[in-house]
């Protein structure tokens, strides 16, 4: 096969830009991920003993049968790990093993390490074990109802909410259940641990958070962080399930790996993945809005209650960041939003891309749906009206919209997609079209980019430049198929005004940029490409004294651009001139460092700028519904998304339509289950459907909002990663568009998350009864 060069890149709209660093190798086989890897001739592999009962005590345990059969060299319990067997990410509660309580159904209880994945998984089957069942609490409503939390409630208000909505001329007051979904990464949860010869072990991981493996690892060991090295170079997709809850295959292996003298892999087939791992929050909203005869929002009382699990994990910055995005867009003049962390004896749930921001921005576009067909109004000019703008910029928990780009990339996007004249073409069609209706739907979002843990806004970087120009950079972020490699490289690249080919990206190593936060929150390019940049700029300024003494020239005689050194009226090659400065003892090597200025949010007053600034986008979605199946497709679908100014156009554009789908897929047909046991019955791909090729829209465009970044991100660019999912919610409000239609938007059915062609149907249902004079309480029912 004849292979590409490694510099080879592709046109774009803002000229010619390199590819993701590992694409050829993607398409050809050559990426390497861990299981990837050559296996050691004495290396186990390990299956975990899972709890068949959602809330019980166990009451024995017997192991013998495990133990003895074939292939099998060592079970461990809790019992039997030196250290610490708490690996929570943030708080406590979350075991690598189970002790004499389980809190949920696939709560591993003890590990087996055996010479075969199958000897292994057969080998944990034979386990004896006996429960005492206690009462389980499944579901969000449950936990509210007997106030089960995992953590304490916030509520975020500002101005009067009760005043204002009783004095508010029109109101609506329902609920709205928000199901989770699963992250169905790719490449499955995996780690491989190797022990070294002073005690020590290194972990190669499938993990967001290399710096967390490594601190857990070495809890559960009972060792110095300096004792653990984690090492990632990718993965095949994380989506915030690789946060937090990749640690504890860490953690196991590396245990197993110490005990035994050997290397150790564990690697979760696909259902035990779907079984023991955490999903994105469900979500129970209840909400009262108060608002004009034309629309306009006057007051809004949310009770949003996250479906968090058995421990708290993530959920706190997830039902948080829920509360920070139930504007959305709009603005709230009279607020209060109240976050509940649910306890559910369910796996407990975790990090899923958005973190809890979707479910605040399907709430608001709910919302706004509701109220257009209250007033007789199209959805879009109910969302201009509420708008954030000029004279209402301040949001609930008091940080001023200062970029005001919301309102002028929707009506750029209306424009651009002919927005007017669709919808007119639509009612003409719904009016002439009994069984077949259309809906279309313009939504925005506003996402607010930073963790909402102020600490984790850091990034740090180390970088090289050997003696030949070449350069390596090592930084603190991960590469899960995003292209945050790339995009550093790019950084680096421009910075010392060097060919992108020069600049090589390592693998990311805690023994190379220690205590790194977790590659999620959007923020892998700005944490992390800052940190790049400063090194960057560290040794460029010392060469550039170097230039000024050695060659006798003013500092503004000194340029690197196209790989050339300007020194006044000479020129050299970059590495020609790298060489001379390391022959005159030039430090070629710095550290970088970065961290987020000008944020920070009082949780006691509920105020704050928890967010640098805020990544913007709209997608209008048109969608053609079988009124009598609730069978539908996505016909078209237009995106305009602002990343201000992009650093790869390209990877950005692949980033806006991969979280597209996904969100599509979140809200239409990746339906979690559960039965009245706790167990999960959505468990495998034969029963859990994620979108496919064929579910993509027939017509799909995207383009870029220009215009740089308001704050000073690396380069003026935007965070791209999270924000563009929830662009895939409106495909759910023009299903809810095309279901309100049949009752001639005079009611706005209720529609479930997801939106199932089953789902549709009740909805349907519910908008005809309302038209025949019912009240569709049937149809509300079975969206619960």
């Amino acid at each position: 096969m004849r292979k590409l060069p490694q510099d080879f890149a592709i046109s774009s709209q803002k000229g010619l830009l390199p590819i993701h660093e590992s694409a050829i190798k993607h398409v050809t086989g050559q990426a390497i991920y861990i299981d990837d890897m050559p296996e050691w001739p004495n290396e186990l592999h390990v299956a975990t003993g899972l709890s068949t009962e959602a809330h019980a005590d166990i009451v024995s345990i017997n192991l013998d049968k495990v133990r003895a059969y074939p292939g099998v060299v060592d079970v461990i319990v809790q019992a039997d790990i030196p250290g610490d067997p708490d690996v929570s990410p943030v708080l406590s509660g979350d075991l690598m093993l189970a002790g004499n309580f389980v809190h949920y159904i696939g709560q591993p209880i003890f590990a087996v390490a055996a010479t075969s994945l199958r000897a292994a998984k057969q080998a944990v089957r034979l386990a004896e074990i006996v429960y005492q069942p206690r009462e389980a609490t499944l579901h969000p409503r449950q936990s509210l109802e007997r106030q089960e939390f995992v953590l304490p409630t916030h509520t975020i208000q500002c101005g009067n909410a009760t005043e204002a909505m009783a004095a508010a001329p029109r109101r609506i007051k329902s609920d709205l259940y928000i199901k989770g979904q699963e992250h169905f990464y790719l490449e499955g949860q995996i780690s491989v641990a190797v022990p070294n010869e002073d005690g020590g072990v290194q972990v190669f991981a499938s993990s967001q958070h290399p710096a967390e493996v490594q601190k857990l690892v070495a809890r559960v060991l009972g060792l110095p962080v300096a004792q653990v090295l984690v090492e990632v170079r990718r993965m095949g997709g994380g989506f915030g399930g690789k946060e937090s809850q990749a640690a504890v295959l860490g953690c196991t292996a590396a245990v197993l790996a110490v005990r035994n003298g050997c290397p150790v892999k564990y690697r979760m087939p696909r259902q035990d993945d779907m079984v023991q791992t955490g999903k994105r929050h469900d979500f129970w909203n209840s909400y009262q809005v108060g608002f004009s005869d034309e629309g306009e929002i006057l007051a809004a009382e949310y009770d949003m209650v996250g479906k968090c699990g058995c421990t708290a994990d993530l959920s706190d910055g997830v039902v948080d960041r829920a509360m920070f995005h139930a504007d959305n867009a709009y603005f709230l003049p009279n607020a209060r939003i109240s976050g509940y962390r649910g306890k559910t004896h369910t796996v407990s749930n975790t990090a899923f891309r958005g973190f809890g921001g979707p479910k605040g921005v399907l709430l608001a576009e709910n919302v706004i749906e509701e109220i257009a067909c209250a007033v007789g109004k199209d959805a879009l000019d109910i969302r201009k009206l509420n708008c954030y703008q000029a004279g209402k910029d301040t949001t609930p928990y008091g940080q001023k919209v200062d970029d005001d780009v919301l309102l002028t990339l929707m009506e750029e996007l209306e424009a651009s997609s002919d927005y007017r004249a669709r919808r007119q073409a639509i009612n003409a069609f719904n009016k002439q079209s009994p069984f077949l209706k259309k809906g279309l739907a313009l939504t925005p979002v506003k996402f607010g980019i930073s963790f909402t843990s102020k600490h984790l806004n850091q990034g740090g970087a180390l970088l090289h430049v050997y003696t030949d120009g070449s350069v390596h950079v090592s930084h603190g972020g991960t590469e899960m198929g995003q292209g945050l490699y790339t995009k550093v490289a790019q950084i680096v690249a421009k910075a010392f005004g060097i060919d992108y080919q020069r600049v090589n990206v390592g693998s990311t190593r805690t023994d190379k940029v220690p205590n790194a936060s977790p590659t999620a929150a959007s923020a892998g390019t700005d944490l992390n490409g800052m940190a790049a940049l400063d090194a960057a700029m560290t040794i460029k300024g010392r060469l550039q004294e170097f230039a000024m003494e050695h060659f006798a020239i003013a500092a503004d005689a000194f340029a690197i651009e196209d790989d050339q050194v300007i020194l006044g009226s000479e020129t050299m090659g970059f590495p020609e001139f790298i060489k001379l400065a390391y022959m005159n003892r030039v430090s070629l090597s710095s550290t970088g460092f970065y961290k987020t200025p000008k944020i920070g949010y009082d949780r006691k007053a509920a105020k704050g700028r928890p967010f640098l600034y805020y990544a913007n986008g709209a997608a209008v979605a048109e969608v053609i519904v079988d009124t009598f199946t609730g069978e539908y497709k996505v016909t078209q679908v237009d995106i305009l998304h602002d990343v201000g100014d992009s650093i790869n156009a390209d990877i950005d554009i692949g980033q806006i339509e991969g979280a597209f789908v996904q969100g599509m897929g979140w809200l239409t047909s990746e339906e979690l289950s559960w039965d009245d046991k706790g167990r999960i019955t959505t468990n495998s791909p034969a029963n859990y459907k994620i979108p496919t090729s064929a579910d993509i829209p027939e017509k799909f465009t995207v383009k870029l909002f220009d215009r740089a970044n308001s704050e000073e991100s690396v380069y003026r660019s935007k965070a791209v990663g999270e924000p563009p999912l929830m662009l895939g919610i409106s495909v759910w409000c023009a299903l809810k568009d095309a279901c309100a239609s049949v009752a001639d938007h005079k009611f706005s059915p209720p529609l479930a998350v997801p939106a199932t062609p089953e789902a549709v149907y009740y909805a349907m249902q519910a908008a005809q009864n309302h038209k025949a004079g019912m009240n569709g309480e049937v149809a509300k029912e079975a969206s619960l």
